[in-house]
């Protein structure tokens, strides 16, 4: 069993930045896929970033495209903790960001992870 617990959001000018955190507990945290999902009003959950453990200390990190280029996905294995840095913040990443957690290699459906924390929100005022 792995608990998740997200911390770091709440509410930012557009154009600014906040850095969202994600503590893991429970298993082993460095084989995992970890990834971060949004969900925003009357919207499914959107894939928003990853990182795949490949061997080793290797990890490949996913972006959404709507993301690309303004958030950045990092992980510190001896914090067993997940980050996501967001930057350039847009009245359209208003949402609850969620951290997830998974055995295996898919990394963009959300219906394949099966560890959820329970969200925090991040708002963006334009």
């Amino acid at each position: 069993q792995v608990q998740l617990v997200e911390s770091g959001g709440g509410l930012v000018q557009a154009g600014g930045s906040l850095r969202l955190s994600c503590v893991a507990s429970g298993r082993t945290f460095s084989s995992y896929t970890m990834g971060w999902f949004r969900q925003a009003p009357v919207k499914e959950r959107e894939f928003v970033a990853a990182m795949r453990w490949m061997r080793g200390t290797t990890y490949y990190t996913y972006y959404g495209d709507s993301v690309k280029g303004r958030f950045t996905i990092s992980r510190d294995n001896a914090r067993n903790t997940l980050y996501l840095q967001m930057n350039s913040l847009k009245a359209e990443d208003t949402a609850v960001y969620y951290c997830a957690a998974r055995e295996g290699g898919s990394y963009s459906r959300a219906n394949d992870y099966q560890y959820w924390g329970q969200g925090t929100q991040v708002t963006v005022s334009s």
